[in-house]
Formats: structure tokens, sequence, C-alpha cells
């Protein structure tokens, strides 16, 4: 199957933004050692992909909360066929199809943007600047590509990466040390902002019940950024920077959803987090926040007007006091002294 539309589109984008900086007045000439209408249409690149994958985000959030919503009835599930895996697993995908959840769907974004970054490494490969030919490949003119092919990060080339050879080095008229540096610094910004954005989601989520579901929460956390220490090794600078960027705006994106729609919380469990009626996370141990929670229930509420018995019983309504107007003395009655006499001393 031919990638070739996957090249000219991404170029498309790329050099749409970059005229668009261009025509702003963004210099397209170097300012600290960077070419930033060149790293403003990466970064836009970025955004751009955000916008048409936003639906597929949406999806994605509505379906880790069906996940942690089935919970629960996982754990039932996993407590009746224990033993019985071809059963168990039978009973969880009926059970995921009917609540619409799917444990995938936590995965799709990235996987959706692999292309991307398949095209982005590949034209950025063919950005060398001794390369004289089909340089109007994927529409892009000679003066682009020749423009391009110098383009840096305080003087790190874009095409430029941790493993390249003196060779491709020198054809780009950098140095190999400042390259090295450059890429090593944002290959760091990568695998953390890559743990971050799988770490942000599960400390609001908790972990998963579901052992497949658990497993792509462990590799989205370990596992993708461990595999960033050898990958970022022979990605491109600009490929890089594409990553660092898409890892910020999901970081910013998740935050604001999760902030204006807040997960429900997790059932309390053994390790799992959960989160009280003030929307603080209970203890690793659970009994010592079940009993605060509960000391935090018994307190009176509105102003001491309804109580909560300690045995757990329905709040009861204290009887009301005797009113005002009965403790007036009727008309013609005698007033009566409310002070206690002394006895009378007995004579000695």
């Amino acid at each position: 199957m031919s990638l070739d539309w996957i090249y000219w589109a991404i170029s498309w984008i790329l050099l749409f933004w970059h005229s668009a900086w261009d025509r702003i007045g963004v210099p397209s000439g170097e300012v600290l050692g960077t070419n930033w209408s060149w790293i403003l249409a990466i970064v836009f690149l970025v955004v751009t992909v955000r916008v048409i994958l936003f639906p597929v985000f949406v999806k994605q959030i509505k379906s880790q909360r069906a996940m942690q919503a089935v919970q629960p009835k996982v754990k039932e599930l996993q407590e009746k066929h224990k033993g019985d895996r071809e059963t168990l697993q039978k009973e969880m995908m009926e059970l995921y199809r009917v609540e619409k959840a799917n444990p995938l769907m936590g995965c799709l974004p990235m996987f959706l943007q692999i292309p991307v970054f398949l095209g982005l490494f590949h034209i950025l490969r063919r950005l060398n600047p001794e390369q004289t030919l089909n340089v109007d490949l994927y529409g892009w003119s000679a003066d682009q590509f020749y423009d391009a092919s110098a383009a840096s990060l305080f003087t790190a080339p874009l095409a430029g990466r941790f493993g390249s050879t003196a060779e491709e080095l020198a054809a780009m008229g950098a140095n190999g040390t400042t390259v090295k540096v450059i890429t090593g610094i944002l290959v760091i910004i990568m695998i953390v902002t890559t743990y971050l954005t799988s770490r942000q989601m599960i400390l609001k989520t908790g972990w998963a019940e579901d052992p497949q579901q658990k497993m792509i929460q462990r590799l989205m956390l370990y596992g993708i950024p461990a595999s960033l220490l050898i990958s970022g090794a022979i990605f491109p600078v600009g490929v890089i920077i594409y990553w660092v960027v898409n890892n910020l705006v999901t970081l910013a994106q998740q935050q604001w959803v999760l902030r204006k729609f807040p997960p429900p919380p997790m059932p309390a469990g053994k390790g799992k987090p959960t989160t009280t009626s003030t929307g603080r996370p209970t203890s690793k141990g659970g009994a010592t926040s079940a009993r605060n929670g509960a000391a935090a229930d018994a307190k009176p509420k509105s102003g001491g007007i309804f109580a909560r018995k300690a045995n757990g019983a329905a709040p009861t309504e204290p009887e009301p006091a005797p009113a005002r107007e009965a403790l007036k003395p009727k008309p013609g009655a005698k007033p009566v002294n409310t002070k206690k006499r002394r006895p009378a001393k007995r004579p000695g």
C-alpha cells in the first residue's frame, strides 16, 4: 500500500503554515540559530492534526469513562469465573459490547498519529542539501526544499539525528556535538512528557480491574517511554519537536477535560484510588480514610438541623423547641418565681 497520500498531505500542511508565517513576517532566516518559520510550521502541524482527531479524543474519554463505570461488574465476573479464562473473556467482551466500552480506545489516538510520524520522518530524511533530484517531490519547490534543508533549531538541523554519521552532519554543515546535545535534551523531554500524559489519566481514573486493560495501561505508562530511549536516537530533530509539542497539547487538553468533566469516584478497595465527598483521594489502606469519611458524614449538616446517628441509621429531626408564646404567663395568673428558694434553717 502506497503512503504517498500521507506524504502529500503532511507536505501540504507544512508548506501552508510556513507560507502563512512568512506572510505574517516571521523571519525565515536564523535567529538564535533557529529558523522559527519552519519550527512554527511543525508546531501548527500538531495543532492541525489534533483538531482533525478531536472527535476521536472525545470518544477516547467517553470509552475510558465507560471502562471505569463497568469495573465493579468486571470484578464480579472475575470472581464468578475464577479459573475459567475462556468464559471470563467471553463474558467481559459481551459486557463491553453492551456498555459500549472499548479497552483499546485509550491507544487509538496515538495509533492514528503513527502515519503522521512516519510521513514527517520520511520527508525530513529527504531534506539533504546535496540532493538535487526530485526536489519538487510532494509539492515542494526547489526554493522551499533548500530553505527547509538549511532550517535548524539552535544550529541543530531539523533533519539531524542523535545517530547521524559524520558524513551526514558534514553535508548539513552541522556540528556533531551540538546536534547530540540538542537531540539528547529533546529526547529526554519527549520521554518525560510521554510518561506524564499516561500518568495524568491513570491518577484520575485509577488502574483497571480488567487484566487486558491493565496491561495496556502499563504499556502506555512504562513501555512506550522506555522504547523512546532507544528509538529517539533515530528520530530527526523535527520529528522529536512534533512529538514533544503533541505531548504538551495532550497534557493541556486532558487537564481541561478532567477539570470540566471530572470522572466519577472509584469504588473503594485495597490499593485503588477513591475520593471522599470533598473530592480528596483517600489513603492507600482505605480503612483510616473510611473512618474519617464516616466521621465527617456523622457531623451535623446545615447548621446542626439534621444529625446522623452513630449506628448509621437515617438522620432524625430533633423535637422542636417550645414556642415562646406558650411560655408566657396567662392573663390573671400569678407570676411564677423561677428562682429556687433556699430551705429555711431549722432552729438550733
